[in-house]
């Protein structure tokens, strides 16, 4: 159930706004400024690439140099009285900053989380280079059966040589900048080790396609670019369900403390119109780094299903887990438990609120979140009712296994060779769970993982992920304990194609431990056809999750909002 999806490119929604009003004077703002982010003793390397238009308007986009990360949108840019302010909101970024008369200079702070001293300089101007005859972008589309998924190069000619960027469409509009591009005569290789990739190929003598093979992670597929003539081949996958403001209802960005844990939890509340209290709930994301509306892919889950609810009347409250976004706090070492402790206080916020039925508050919790919120039900008695989204009724080990050998599957490789490697995923978790000496728990998991094929790149950060703390407790707990301590009313939903919490393996589970409880108000149900996200889904495979347009069903979300009205 950890989310791998956390591991993949940022996914920033893309919808560049501004207005600088005319009439007015303004220093020549437009052109490339570079800063340098200093946090906790390191220090982080931006760049800021400001456009202006015939009309004052200006469009934006920023670099992160040191982390490969390209072209990533801002949403919003002003100037005004030498004042320049531009906001990222899908990572919850703004800037305030004041430009000198020169316009050479921009001093001001970076807010994420928390304010930062960030001064930007103007770029110095580099000298024309002449373009070479592979100049432009290239778009291919890695076919591994299961999935597809499609892969653009930008490839610029400098006055340092060749110089490249990898995008995923499909995956976000975040841009990687290559490590290295190398060309002898028609060959071509191009590294990425930001996600430890290359590409190696022959480029054509029209000079209109590139065949070659990608590696990524120990896994080669072949790949075969061609020049890119029209825009709409590398456009993102719709989003339709994605809601656009104004909405019919007021949304509050708020704060509220976890005291016990000394960090602060940034988040939204939306409320509906009319006259309050209304029922509440608070949302609860799953396993990874998620922000309040559960990005991934580009979809939006926690915003979807948020304005569904409070458009039915419910207010509901999600917020970027702690260390994320605006929240602050320490995401490494959290554990499951701490993020129960975390939602404690997203239920403590609500009852402050005078627009809250402080009796009728609620907890939805998918996949991990799932876990934690009968965490929470099982020892706050303000909790009035829990609805369970592909949450776990199995300790994590024994989720970790069956999801191996399905998502195996899944991904076309044949059932005897996904026993296996569940085979070999039970051996490597056994030996997490039985091995108390780190030198030499981490001396046999190195020798595993390479008897696995795992890459040897890949190996330090599978031994830190499969050692950290997060990891260990959700290996060990066992969701039954807390879920037979449940009294209040309980919905359970699962996706018939759920391959990362199987239904087969965690309803009767489930249902079990609330029986064993005493609980008799609760209600399971298994939904054809959806998959882990809720989604329409054929497969139930990872890749459809940015395959598919549709970012929560329509029967799910009518069977949740018809469920807590009832109560």
């Amino acid at each position: 159930m950890k989310n791998w999806i956390a591991r993949t490119l940022a996914l920033i929604a893309f919808a560049l706004a501004a207005f600088s009003p005319l009439g007015r004077a303004q220093q020549p703002i437009a052109g490339d400024w570079l800063g340098t982010l200093n946090a906790g003793g390191a220090q982080l390397h931006l760049a800021l690439h400001i456009t202006a238009a015939q009309d004052g308007s200006l469009k934006a986009t920023w670099d992160s140099i040191d982390q490969g990360a390209n072209g990533l949108p801002i949403n919003a840019i002003s100037l005004k009285d030498s004042k320049l302010a531009f906001s990222v909101d899908a990572a919850h970024i703004s800037y305030e900053g004041t430009v000198n008369k020169d316009a050479t200079e921009i001093d001001g702070t970076w807010t994420q989380g928390q304010p930062l001293k960030l001064d930007f300089k103007r770029a110095p101007a580099k000298a024309a280079t002449a373009t070479s005859d592979i100049d432009g972008s290239w778009l291919g589309t890695l076919d591994a059966g299961a999935f597809k998924l499609r892969i653009v190069f930008k490839i610029v000619n400098t006055q340092d040589g060749l110089t490249a960027q990898l995008q995923t469409p499909d995956q976000g509009p975040a841009w990687r900048s290559a490590t290295s591009v190398k060309r002898s005569g028609n060959s071509l290789a191009i590294a990425v080790n930001a996600i430890q990739a290359t590409f190696e190929g022959k480029i054509a003598a029209d000079l209109n396609s590139i065949e070659g093979t990608f590696t990524q992670g120990g896994l080669s597929l072949p790949l075969a670019l061609k020049r890119i003539k029209d825009q709409s081949e590398v456009e993102p996958p719709r989003r339709p369900q994605t809601p656009v403001k104004p909405y019919p209802y007021r949304e509050e960005d708020v704060t509220y403390a976890n005291k016990a844990a000394g960090n602060t939890l940034s988040a939204t509340l939306a409320i509906p119109q009319g006259k309050g209290p209304f029922p509440a709930v608070l949302l609860i994301s799953g396993s990874g780094p998620n922000d309040r509306d559960e990005t991934l892919f580009g979809h939006k889950p926690f915003l979807v299903l948020s304005d569904y609810l409070t458009r039915r009347g419910i207010a509901v409250l999600r917020a970027d887990k702690r260390g994320i976004g605006k929240s602050t706090g320490d995401y490494a070492h959290a554990t499951t438990a701490d993020f129960a402790t975390d939602a404690e206080a997203g239920v403590a916020f609500l009852k402050t609120r005078s627009e809250v039925d402080s009796h009728k508050i609620g907890l939805i919790g998918h996949s991990e979140g799932g876990v934690v919120a009968p965490m929470v039900a099982a020892s706050n008695s303000d909790v009035a009712f829990v609805v369970l989204l592909a949450g776990s009724g199995v300790p994590g080990d024994q989720i970790i296994v069956e999801q191996t050998r399905l998502l195996a599957e899944a991904a076309g490789v044949s059932k005897e060779k996904a026993a296996e490697a569940a085979v070999q995923e039970r051996e490597l978790l056994a030996l997490v769970e039985a091995e108390k000496d780190e030198a030499a728990l981490d001396k046999k998991l190195r020798e595993k993982l390479a008897a696995g094929g795992v890459p040897e790149a890949r190996i330090d950060a599978s031994i830190k992920e499969i050692t950290s703390p997060w990891f260990r407790y959700f290996l060990a707990y066992d969701p039954a304990t807390a879920l037979g301590k449940l009294t209040c009313p309980v919905l359970v939903l699962n996706g018939s194609k759920d391959l990362q919490v199987p239904p087969a393996q965690n309803l009767p589970a489930i249902r079990k431990a609330l029986e064993a409880g005493g609980n008799k108000h609760f209600e399971i149900d298994e939904l054809p056809g959806l998959n882990h996200l809720f989604q329409t889904a054929k497969t139930g495979s990872l890749a459809e999750y940015a395959q598919s347009e549709e970012t929560i069903s329509p029967v799910a979300l009518d069977k949740i909002s018809g469920w807590i009205l009832k109560q």
